[in-house]
């Protein structure tokens, strides 16, 4: 018995080296004296000692932070632009045999793509259709990796970097065209004023008496500052019954 003891030893740690446990998120790619077998997991995976090896896949989505970029528009603008790619493996066999490193390849991808795309953008539609660019590096990005077995399902650009004298330029245009949105603002004010304006003068003169309210009220809001002095002229009308009085009286005392 004792001498079966070593023969057993090894059979027992054949077995142990020939057991390999893939994850729920992995799969592994068997080859066989050099020859790729497929796909096996998730689960217990038994392998040929000597015979067989495997690699190990990640399946989850990996968020990937594409470095700055110096990018020239094509109206002549340099701007800083970084980004970031979600992508995840749809096919573990070609991530492994069709590419050497499939994220190295795909950050490589994305670079180039981001400085293709946004070179023939200008820097308005880099700025105000962020989706639509997006959409753009995310189609063209998922067709580079498609034969990788890479599938990518989101690229978002993150930071536009401008230049100090451009910053300074765009600040100065959203200055003025604020400035001109309020005048114009003003402007449409005033003219609706002086339409109610005409209305209201139609009005009054149908009632010339109005005028003499209008007048009065117009002074009563005047003295409502205690440190004006008004001047209230009277109308003639008024005066003329007394001075008639004024001129008749000597004429009687005469008599």
């Amino acid at each position: 018995m004792q001498g079966y003891l070593p023969i057993i030893i090894l059979i027992l740690l054949l077995i142990a080296s020939s057991i390999r446990i893939v994850q729920e998120y992995e799969r592994g790619v068997i080859f066989r004296l050099g020859r790729c077998v497929g796909a096996r997991g998730p689960g217990i995976i038994f392998l040929i000692p000597g015979i067989e090896r495997m690699q190990k896949v990640d399946l989850r989505v990996v968020t990937m932070d594409v470095p700055s970029q110096e990018v020239i528009t094509r109206d002549n603008v340099t701007v800083k632009v970084n980004a970031v790619v979600y992508f995840r493996v749809v096919n573990p066999v070609d991530s492994v045999i069709k590419v050497y490193d499939f994220v190295k390849a795909t950050s490589q991808l994305a670079q180039t793509t981001l400085r293709s795309v946004l070179g023939q953008s200008e820097l308005d539609e880099l700025l105000s259709q962020r989706d639509s660019i997006n959409q753009r590096l995310q189609h063209i990005i998922d067709e580079g990796t498609e034969p990788w077995g890479i599938k990518v399902s989101n690229v978002e650009v993150k930071d536009v970097e401008l230049p100090p004298n451009m910053q300074r330029a765009m600040a100065a245009q959203a200055e003025a065209e604020r400035e001109r949105r309020a005048k114009l603002i003003h402007a449409e004010g005033e003219f609706q004023a002086s339409q109610t304006l005409a209305k209201a003068a139609d009005v009054i003169s149908m009632n010339p008496a109005t005028i003499q309210l209008r007048y009065l009220q117009t002074l009563r809001e005047i003295a409502v500052n205690q440190s004006s002095t008004v001047i209230f002229p009277l109308p003639i009308d008024l005066i003329k019954p007394f001075l008639k009085m004024a001129t008749m009286q000597p004429e009687s005392k005469e008599e």
